[in-house]
């Protein structure tokens, strides 16, 4: 499965996704992205979901970082 299709499933059926998947993916996507400033952003959003221990609390977090997840999908469509 390309890093393309794991993000349209976390798109499509995101409540179904445990949270350390969506991190997963979102490591994989911070290099795409253009500015230095918004990769170091990114990492330090995942390293504080990744301290998090409350699933539902890590979801709540995630849910806060699936604009980088539209952003991906739309430059690379």
């Amino acid at each position: 499965m390309t890093l393309q299709d794991q993000v349209k499933e976390i798109l499509n059926d995101f409540d179904n996704v445990t949270s350390d998947k969506i991190i997963a993916i979102l490591n994989q996507i911070q290099p795409y992205l253009k500015s230095e400033i918004t990769q170091d952003y990114l990492k330090g959003k995942i390293n504080g979901v990744s301290g998090m221990t409350d699933e539902a609390e890590k979801k709540k977090f995630c849910k806060t970082m699936m604009p980088y997840l539209d952003w991906y999908i739309q430059g690379n469509s």
